[in-house]
């Protein structure tokens, strides 16, 4: 049963890093927004700056992951 478990762990590991090198590869144009979607509270630059595409403030992010 152990091995099983290695061995998908080790697929779930390989398929991520997969996805993580293609991400990586395509450049993206999508523009951050200035002020969160959920609270409009201004996002911060530097967090803009380093999450392309970020649409929410690091609050509100965690509260989304939170109900997943």
């Amino acid at each position: 049963m152990a091995d099983e478990i290695d061995r998908a762990n080790d697929q779930a590991q390989y398929l991520l890093d997969v996805a993580l090198q293609r991400s990586r590869r395509v450049p993206s144009n999508r523009v951050s927004a200035q002020f969160c979607a959920d609270c409009d509270e201004p996002i911060p630059l530097r967090r803009q700056q380093s999450i392309e595409g970020c649409q929410t403030c690091v609050d509100c992010q965690g509260l989304r992951e939170a109900r997943r």
